[in-house]
């Protein structure tokens, strides 16, 4: 089977994670439409040649921790890099952007938080295509005992997000008390 059947396109996924980005940079202002359009257009070429060999949209959660997009205290390379190109500053960037910020670019699902407590919100949502060996629905049927087959390739639909929500956080809240010795 050729790889782009396979695979599947990540095209809409990416150009809504870029949008949204993009969205920052128009509202904040300091950046005119060429510029814009020439940090969008890089952003997409980057982020599809990054995600090439780790998009699986037969297991959108796979690769998922490699296709998250996120600033923190450190600016994410691959929106560092777009940025480069037309010219901004990693302390432009950061005053663009929002602080604290997760993206996840999966296939069917592009989400995001913003700041490390914040709710996750859905940017973009699909269903799985009628490939050869991929599933016609993003959910499946639970187990009746109706005698249907559920598609071997997916247990149960669970997003990447609801996953993390289920089984806790990935980090600690900024809640947390920590206790020093010294001698």
């Amino acid at each position: 089977m050729h790889t782009l059947c396979a695979r599947g396109t990540m095209k809409p996924e990416i150009t809504a994670a870029v949008g949204f980005l993009s969205r920052f940079l128009r509202i904040k202002g300091h950046v005119n439409d060429r510029q814009l359009q020439t940090f969008s257009q890089s952003l997409q070429d980057i982020l599809a040649e990054q995600y090439k060999h780790h998009w699986f949209p037969d297991r959108p959660c796979k690769g998922s921790g490699y296709r998250c997009i996120r600033i923190n205290h450190k600016m994410d390379p691959l929106v560092w890099q777009a940025g480069q190109r037309i010219g901004l500053t990693i302390q432009q960037l950061y005053l663009l952007l929002p602080s604290e910020l997760t993206l996840w670019v999966d296939p069917f699902e592009v989400s995001y938080r913003i700041g490390e407590d914040g709710s996750i919100c859905v940017l973009y949502e699909s269903q799985p295509g009628p490939a050869i060996g991929m599933p016609t629905t993003a959910t499946t049927s639970s187990p009746s005992g109706n005698g249907a087959p559920v598609s071997p390739m997916v247990d149960t639909h669970i997003s990447c997000k609801e996953e993390l929500m289920v089984l806790g956080r990935a980090s600690p809240s900024k809640a947390y008390n920590m206790m020093t010795v010294s001698s």
